[in-house]
């Protein structure tokens, strides 16, 4: 009994190193399979994304081919963007700010003279018409919500007819609406030398230095940059500051402030240059100390700047060149303001006008006017440099790109 009672123990451990074996073999080989294709998990983890608006021209006198405002998904990574609203119909939507809290998107009509309101619905980023109002002038090209947030300023750009170039303060309701203008600022002055580009004060920028204590205005038919109180009320004083002078012809159209030092840089279309300045966050004065090329020392064509930006840590600063298609790279010397040239990258397309910083993935989105298209480029922290552009958006002659919320 003894003999067949060992018998059937061994044929029973047999059998369980038997079906042990065989677990073990089966989840090696399964093992095997998804180590052979590490990607099979990340593939369904979904890629971050923002909601970007572009801005555009739409009218044949500006040989535009845009409809109006696209409203986008856009992958952080540089994939292909997903169109998620079109708004047909408006004329030359070409610049558009946020308020404060993103809840609502403000446009100019360039070559008009009025600017709209839209409400952004928190989510999913679609645009919903709010008013259309006059801004007594001309051709608005920028615009700026205060940072109270109860008013908007609109640079006017053109001296046509009745109008003058000009600065137009709006007021804004609670609901985001546009209200009437309560300051109208006509500029004035001695114009600079190009007869055909500086005719008249043409200001093309509007923007607030970082302590929201002084409005900074280019004037690209002065030759100036200005700079501003806006008081309580919504009226414009000068700051008392004398005007910072850029060389005769220049052009000053746009600058950024540096986002934690005394530095301004300034971007003079004409003669394609940039003015590395010093400021005063309490007098708002503006004083240059070195102008250098936006362009390579070989170029010898035609080329108008035209955007400038700095790195959300202040230490690049870039230019886009209209006519040299190209996007122009320096570095900031943090004891000094100056500037030195990293290099120069190829716009993949014709006609940058305009490029923003996408803040949630360290990338550049450029807006090509006359190629149609947005194409997104990696940007390396460390040396400033561009890489790797990718075609995002195809949309009809882009002047502006908005980043909105997640």
């Amino acid at each position: 009994m003894s003999n067949g009672r060992d018998v059937r123990e061994v044929a029973c451990d047999r059998r369980t190193a038997i079906r042990t074996i065989a677990g073990i073999a089966l989840a090696v080989s399964r093992a095997s399979d998804l180590s052979a294709t590490p990607q099979t998990k990340d593939a369904h983890v979904p890629t971050r994304s923002r909601i970007v608006y572009v801005g555009c021209r739409t009218t044949r006198e500006r040989n535009a081919r845009g409809d109006g405002i696209t409203v986008y998904r856009a992958p952080d990574d540089g994939a292909a963007w997903e169109e998620i609203q079109r708004l047909d119909g408006l004329v030359n939507p070409s610049f558009l700010a946020f308020d404060h809290a993103r809840r609502t998107l403000y446009t100019v009509h360039g070559d008009g003279s009025d600017v709209s309101s839209f409400r952004v619905d928190a989510r999913d980023g679609r645009l919903t018409f709010i008013n259309r109002v006059g801004c007594r002038g001309k051709n608005p090209v920028h615009l700026v919500v205060a940072p109270s947030g109860r008013h908007l300023v609109v640079a006017n750009h053109l001296t046509v007819g009745p109008h003058v170039s000009s600065l137009a303060v709006l007021a804004i309701g609670a609901d985001g609406a546009l209200g009437e203008v309560v300051d109208h600022h006509p500029l004035t002055g001695r114009i600079g030398p190009h007869r055909t580009e500086q005719p008249f004060a043409k200001p093309h920028q509007v923007v607030f230095d970082p302590a929201g204590r002084f409005l900074a205005v280019p004037d690209k038919g002065l030759d100036l940059v200005s700079t501003f109180r806006l008081d309580e009320a919504g009226r414009l004083h000068p700051s008392g500051a004398p005007p910072a002078a850029a060389r005769e012809g220049a052009g000053p159209r746009h600058l950024a402030f540096h986002p934690t030092l005394p530095f301004v840089f300034v971007l003079n279309e004409l003669s394609s240059t940039v003015m590395a300045c010093a400021y005063a966050p309490d007098t708002g004065a503006i004083t240059p100390h070195q102008e250098i090329s936006a362009l390579p020392d070989t170029f010898v064509g035609f080329s108008r700047a035209s955007e400038i930006e700095i790195a959300r840590d202040g230490r690049f600063v870039y230019a886009s060149n209209r006519g040299h298609e190209s996007i122009a790279a320096f570095a900031v010397d943090a004891a000094t303001g100056r500037l030195a040239p990293v290099g120069w990258t190829d716009a993949a397309g014709r006609t940058p006008r305009f490029f923003t910083l996408d803040p949630s993935a360290d990338r550049v989105l450029v807006a090509n006017e006359d190629s149609d298209g947005v194409v997104s480029f990696a940007r390396d922290p460390d040396s400033g440099r561009l890489l790797e552009p990718s075609p995002v958006a195809r949309t009809g002659s882009p002047t502006c790109l908005l980043v909105g919320a997640g």
